[in-house]
């Protein structure tokens, strides 16, 4: 590979993929792809339907997913440092967001991937942008229950599971338990991303696997359903687009998602994690945890010396308390 699979790398990538297409129009394909990915019925054909769809949408939301599964990755390298995937299967991975982020996630060899989506212009787009930079096959599949996979060490499933029905994704997460060693799986940080999180995450304990992120244990989760949701956010650098779609000036936004690592591998797991933004308040700071015995608000304050220092530079979706730095 000539270039190294980075977030620049991909954003340099995209910048050229609107030339020539109006701004107005890209705006719009934008807004129209958005609300049918908002909507609640499931589709059984490709959203994006030719190369302007494709372009518009992946100079819109790769950076998101790929942020997004950035960070759920890091996550599982974090309880898992010395696994290194040799194949991968992106399933629904259209442009191949989620592959950029796993040849990133293990650069100095990165895994062999084959991406899987239906839609035939979001494939031949990923393999255009990806050129040498990443060592991926393309190939159209129907996304569903009928969907048989090979053996593979690593499978990601991101944005999809809302575009199937449910009975679909029961067969898609079972399939992929089947297949893999490590699965992980990123949805909208949304309360009913959640929820379809939660439920794949059932079916890969059912299955064996061992949840390496982002939980403390492969228990149920303490939440309540229906009083909140578990979620973190990643930081991504808004181009043009998406301030001719949002409005607003700031040079980023957040990406809010939910996700699930799990593994068959032996994992360390954190102690507990930070599950909402840490609020810094003078002489104190205040983190909302989840750990092995469930929900807990912790306060540290500067009497606990070097802890309130780490404190102040934890972030949400962080392990807590950090590991020493010897």
């Amino acid at each position: 590979m000539n270039a190294s699979p980075s977030a620049d790398t991909l954003r340099a990538a995209l910048a050229g993929l609107l030339d020539g297409l109006p701004p107005r129009q890209a705006a719009r394909a934008v807004e129209r792809l958005i609300a049918n990915y908002r909507g609640t019925t499931p589709t059984d054909a490709p959203v994006l339907r030719d190369r302007s769809d494709v372009a518009a949408y992946a100079a819109y939301r790769m950076p998101a997913t790929f942020e997004a599964v950035r960070g759920a990755l890091g996550a599982l390298r974090e309880a898992a440092p010395g696994w290194e995937p040799r194949t991968h299967t992106d399933i629904g991975g259209g442009t191949g967001a989620a592959s950029w982020a796993v040849a990133e996630a293990w650069e100095d060899e990165p895994p062999r991937t084959t991406v899987l989506d239906w839609a035939e212009p979001a494939l031949a787009l990923g393999r255009e942008l990806a050129g040498s930079v990443l060592d991926a096959q393309w190939r159209r599949e129907r996304i569903g229950a009928a969907l048989r996979l090979d053996d593979t060490d690593l499978v990601t499933v991101s944005y999809v599971l809302k575009e199937l029905t449910p009975a679909d994704r029961t067969a898609l997460v079972t399939e992929a338990a089947r297949v893999a060693r490590t699965v992980v799986i990123v949805e909208a940080g949304t309360p009913d991303g959640y929820e379809r999180i939660i439920a794949a995450r059932t079916l890969l304990v059912e299955a064996g696997f061992t949840v390496a992120a982002p939980c403390p244990h492969s228990g149920a989760c303490p939440i309540e359903p229906g009083t909140d949701w578990c979620h973190f956010s990643a930081r991504v650098s808004r181009s043009s687009l998406h301030r001719q779609v949002k409005g607003g000036s700031l040079p980023y936004e957040d990406e809010k998602y939910a996700y699930v690592a799990a593994t068959r591998h032996p994992v360390t797991p954190v102690a507990s994690r930070v599950t909402r933004r840490p609020q810094i308040r003078k002489g104190l700071v205040q983190l909302e945890l989840c750990g092995p015995d469930g929900l807990a608000r912790e306060t540290v304050t500067k009497r606990h010396g070097p802890l309130y220092k780490r404190a102040r530079d934890v972030a949400w979706g962080d392990a807590w308390p950090p590991e020493d730095e010897d």
